[in-house]
Formats: C-alpha cells, structure tokens, sequence
C-alpha cells in the first residue's frame, strides 16, 4: 500500500447519456436513456434524471419505459462517444504517462509516474476543471492509495465529484459498504456470506481470514479478506491489451436442471454483452465455460460470420453451446465471454437477432407500454440519429413511424431547443449525417434557420 493517495481512478457521469444531453439542448435537464429500442432491448446508459425514477444499466428497455414513459430513448452514437473518449484519455496523459483504460468512459491513472511532486488533490482538481473545458461534461475522481480504493472512493464522489482516501483512513471508507461493493462478490458469494451472517465489508474483516479460507477456499477466502481490510497492490498497467471480455458464476448448489441451466446461460451473456457495450467493443467468437460436479472445466466456442455486440445473438449462440455439453451429473460454474475483439460491428448495432422476440418477461401483458414505439422493422431513421435537411440544417431523429420521420432540429451549440418538423421518410431533402463535435462551430446559422416558414412538428 502506497504512502499517499497517487493512484486515481475517473469515471466519466452517466457517459453515453450525457453526451447525448450536451449534444441536444431540448434534453438539458431531463430524463435520458441510451440503449436498445427492440423488444429485448436493454438499457447502456440512464442520465441522472432518468435514475430518479428507478432506471439503471442492464434493465429491460421495456420495463425503463414504464417507469418513465415521457424519457428520451435514444440509439447509442459510438462514434461519436469514440471521439470524446479520446479527448480525455489525451488530457489523463497530459497528466502522468501510465494510465490504465477500462473502458470509453473510465481509466486508473498513476500519479506517482507524473513528472514533479504536486499535490494529487490539486491534480485531481485541474484535470476535472479540464474536462469539463474541452467537453463539457462531468467526472467523478477517487485518489487512493490502491486501485481498490480509488474506484470505490470514485463511486463515492458520483456524480461531479472527488474524494480522496488519506491513509489510514480506509476503514471509515469501506466498513459500512454491502459485501457486494468488493470486486469477485457476486450474487452466489454473497448469498453464502449472508448465510454466514455477513452483510457489510466490516463483518467480512472481522470474520478474518482463516474462517474466510474455510468457508470459500485458500484463494477466494484469502483475496475476500485483503479486500476487506483495505490490501490491494495490483499496480497500475498501462495498454493493456484484452483479448477477451467474459463473466461467470459459481453455484451454491450444483445445477442438474437443463431449464435453469438456459435460463443462466442467457443472464451471463446479457450481462457479458453489457461489458461489452461498456469497452466500446464487439467480438466474433462466443465462449462458454462449464465446470461440473467432479471439478472437471471445459469450453466451447463458436466464430461468428462478423464481430456483433447483439445480445440475442450471444444468448443464441452460447445455448447451442451448452445444448452440447453433458451436464448429467450436474454444474458448479457457467460462464459467458466473448473473444476475437474488434472496435467495430458489421450489423446494426442493438438490432435484433431475430423478429417477432417476446417482450420483458416481467411486464405484465395488459400493461400498455406509453412511450414512443420501437421504429418499425425496416426503418432507416431511428431515435437520436445524426440528420441534415437542405432547407433547415443540422438535427437528430425524435422518432418515426406510418411512413413519416419527426426530426428536432438544433446543434450542440445552441442554447434553448430547436423547433420540431415531420417529413415523409423517403422525403429526399433529408439524410443522414455525422454527429457534431459538441463545441460545434458556426451555432449561429441556426437563427436564420429557426425564422424560415413552415408549420411545427407535433
């Protein structure tokens, strides 16, 4: 453990949904979800105001529509989310030369590989006033003096925050946090500490780790109890290259049951898919990890035609795998992962895998869903697209159906919401565009564009 707090850790605020709020003034200040719009959609990204109402990453589209049904459910702009990314990623080097990404919106920094003595706070400082400069938007910053307390410290500060953990003071910061906050405890190893009577990471420390080791074996037990107490001396790597992103989980009891088997195949492929989504990455191999009763592990892999990030496919294509592995004496661990990375996809992102898919399993079926409807299949025009239109400029889609596309035209620029027109969608005046960076020049124009003639949109 270092002497000071020189390792930090920054996670960019609700990334995706609030360059889309940056991006359009009309949504300053609302509800904002990023996501799949499909039938078996699910939510990437829930700005702050759209948390308020019980939406979170990885929850049905649909259920997210029924606790806000007057939200913005926006399709995600990687590009454009790429772009920003590496504009911070620039600023973090500018700081110290070992940075370790995780992901297009998060990354350790290592302040002891800076040039001088400065104070880390004050770094912390300047580089979140720097953000917030070139992209106009917000970080949470945690310092601490392991990457284990710097993320925790860095959810802490959420959001547009920074704490800092002084040494010696770790067990004021981690004592009172549910077992879950500590990296490796998942739902089964949670479930086994609170039979053990064990909820908070302070009765994890005070359980110590002989009783630790006995209960989850010599490594699990052992790591549980450095986490515990605050021991954590992974170092910061810089360029780390992933080669694969996958999830598992072990069972309390063996699984014998072919049913509850598919049912966690497709819960560890929604859930790797979203790490996935998280890295800015696609993949073109999906891998399954089965370990049986008797402690024998194998895999099983199938290479898709195209790299894909499309949950449906990834569930569909871990079950054929597993629909071949016996399993009769039963399972202790599944797990899901997808390999051959690329930063690309070749198939509509968030499409589905194939039509007609049920909705949310938990909606009730009479239970009306308010919000606009997903676009219909074949549509070219999906919610927060990227428009132009030779008569009034630069805009992005609010949605399209019966043949016609409602387009809101403002640039990132703009200081107050751009008005609203519908177009037949095969109108010929209007069509796709890149994204605007969000310090978008010439913001000006707009103005005689808004006193040209024509009726609003609905």
């Amino acid at each position: 453990m270092r002497s000071r707090p020189t390792i930090l850790h920054l996670d960019m605020d609700a990334f995706f949904a609030a360059v889309e709020q940056a991006s359009k003034p009309s949504l300053r200040g609302k509800p904002v979800v990023v996501g799949g719009l499909g039938p078996r959609g699910v939510v990437s990204t829930a700005s702050y105001e759209a948390r308020v109402h019980g939406i979170h990453s990885a929850m049905a589209m649909a259920r997210a529509r029924r606790l806000s049904p007057n939200a913005a459910y926006l399709y995600p702009r990687f590009g454009l989310y790429r772009q920003i990314s590496e504009t911070v990623m620039t600023l973090l080097g500018e700081v110290s030369p070992l940075i370790e990404p995780l992901s297009l919106d998060e990354a350790y920094l290592d302040l002891e590989a800076a040039e001088g003595d400065e104070d880390p706070r004050r770094i912390a400082l300047r580089l979140r006033a720097r953000i917030r400069s070139e992209t106009g938007l917000t970080a949470s910053v945690g310092l601490a003096g392991s990457k284990l307390l710097a993320k925790i410290a860095s959810e802490k500060a959420k959001p547009d925050g920074l704490v800092v953990v002084e040494p010696g003071t770790e067990g004021a910061l981690l004592d009172p946090l549910p077992v879950r906050t500590l990296p490796g405890v998942g739902p089964a190893t949670a479930e086994h500490l609170r039979r053990a009577g064990i909820s908070t990471v302070a009765e994890i420390a005070r359980t110590g780790e002989a009783e630790l080791v006995r209960l989850f074996g010599k490594a699990h037990g052992a790591s549980l109890y450095a986490m515990a107490v605050g021991l954590d001396n992974r170092p910061v790597v810089a360029d780390r290259d992933v080669k694969s992103i996958s999830v598992e989980d072990t069972f309390d009891i063996d699984l014998t049951d072919r049913a509850r088997m598919r049912y966690e195949i497709d819960r560890l492929a929604d859930r790797c898919v979203q790490r996935l989504r998280g890295a800015g990455r696609s993949g073109r191999t999906v891998v399954i990890k089965v370990r049986r009763f008797d402690f024998s592990t194998l895999t099983r892999s199938e290479t898709l035609r195209a790299p894909t990030d499309d949950p449906g496919v990834v569930r569909e294509t871990a079950r054929r795998l597993i629909e071949a592995v016996d399993t009769t004496g039963g399972v202790r661990l599944l797990g899901v992962g997808v390999a051959g990375l690329a930063d690309f996809t070749q198939e509509d992102l968030f499409a589905q895998s194939a039509e007609g898919r049920e909705t949310d399993e938990d909606a009730p079926e009479a239970l009306p869903v308010l919000a606009p409807p997903a676009p219909e299949p074949g549509s070219q025009w999906y919610p927060g697209q990227d428009v132009t239109h030779e008569v009034y400029g630069a805009g992005w889609v609010q949605g399209s159906g019966v043949g016609r596309v409602t387009v809101r035209f403002e640039v990132p620029a703009d200081t107050a919401p751009g008005r609203v027109r519908t177009f037949a969608v095969d109108d010929p005046a209007l069509a796709h565009s890149d994204a605007l960076p969000l310090s978008a020049p010439g913001a000006a124009a707009r103005s005689s564009r808004d006193d040209r003639p024509g009726p609003d949109g609905p």
